[in-house]
């Protein structure tokens, strides 16, 4: 039962289950365990995934057959050489180059800096703006994540095994969110198979009678999981799991430069585990819109700009909460960076 403090907000926690909010620890309905057990986690699955497939069938036109066909049974895409290499070369070139106000995050044995490409950034990144203005580059987010969304950018480099410490958070199975939503790397160096790679379960973004029972157990007893992310809403699943749950074995991606990886990140999926201190350097983006929404237009902060801006808004609004709140650590802005200069810890 809800505690008694949550009781005037109640409303509004109903009102929440028709967006895309996802957290069972914050909110009281969505974490109830007896209206989880009856199936409602489940049946917020399975209507967003009705919607999914309507808006995909809608931004359908601007992907091959052949790579339609590819992610509708994998869950993602992967495409080799995805940018003319006189383009990626100069896109390359002028982000090793350029030293940006960056922020960084140290988890476990990784460390994550990310560099925003955004109204502050790109106005200094001329041949990244270009590059990424590729038309099948939003195509294909817009198809995978079915919004036609811009979506958000970003220079992203994961260090790892910057110290003594177990894998970070993201280097456990998970699935980011209980509804279709895209995430893509494009690749600024080589990625062997012995580092970091991105590491994604083929066709599990199309939910097993399996997988959806093991979902359902999750669920109940999520608001008060061990960890943090699932009771955050991104459930946590142990690799000698998903055998059980009817799908093939996780592939984890080599990719040479130039490399474009788009993913459906609603299906199972981590940051590959490594014993190597490797780098991995990428574009970075993603998007996400409101599941229960049928049509996949309606981009109102691409429309406007505020795609280039709302980043920096959300991350001042938290490191505000988090000084008031008296709390260290996390993400935080660490000055001028380029994205191949060693971390500082």
């Amino acid at each position: 039962m809800p505690a008694w403090y949550q009781w005037p907000l109640l409303p509004w926690h109903a009102l929440a289950l028709a967006t895309g909010a996802k957290s069972f620890e914050a909110n009281p309905v969505l974490g109830h365990a007896g209206l989880n057990r009856a199936g409602l986690h489940l049946a917020r699955r399975r209507l967003a995934m009705r919607m999914a497939e309507r808006r995909r069938a809608a931004c359908a036109g601007g992907l091959a057959p052949a790579q339609r066909e590819a992610f509708l049974r994998d869950g993602y895409l992967v495409i080799e050489n995805f940018l003319p290499a006189e383009r990626f070369a100069a896109m390359r070139d002028e982000i090793f180059a350029t030293a940006i106000e960056a922020r960084e995050y140290l988890d476990g044995y990784s460390l994550t800096r990310l560099i925003p490409l955004d109204a502050g950034t790109l106005g200094r990144l001329p041949a990244t703006a270009a590059a990424l203005a590729h038309p099948q580059y939003r195509a294909l987010h817009d198809y995978v994540g079915s919004f036609r969304l811009q979506p958000f950018q970003f220079i992203q480099t994961i260090f790892s095994n910057v110290r003594v410490a177990e894998p970070d958070v993201q280097s456990d199975f998970h699935l980011d969110t209980f509804h279709p939503t895209v995430k893509s790397w494009l690749f600024l160096e080589d990625v062997d198979a012995e580092e970091a790679g991105f590491t994604y379960v083929p066709g599990s973004h199309i939910p097993t009678r399996r997988h959806l029972a093991w979902e359902r157990r999750a669920s109940i007893g999520a608001a008060k999981a061990p960890d943090r992310s699932t009771r955050e809403g991104s459930l946590r699943i142990e690799e000698h799991e998903l055998p059980r749950l009817g799908y093939p074995a996780p592939v984890k991606f080599a990719a040479r430069a130039n490399t474009l990886i788009v993913a459906d990140t609603s299906g199972f999926h981590r940051r590959g585990v490594t014993d190597h201190a490797t780098r991995r350097i990428a574009i970075w983006s993603y998007a996400r819109g409101t599941p229960f929404r049928p049509w996949p237009g309606g981009d109102i902060l691409g429309a406007t700009g505020l795609d280039k801006r709302v980043v920096r808004l959300f991350w001042a609004a938290q490191d505000r909460l988090k000084r008031a709140r008296g709390k260290t650590g996390g993400w935080g802005w660490v000055g001028l960076r380029r994205a191949t200069d060693a971390p500082s810890l």
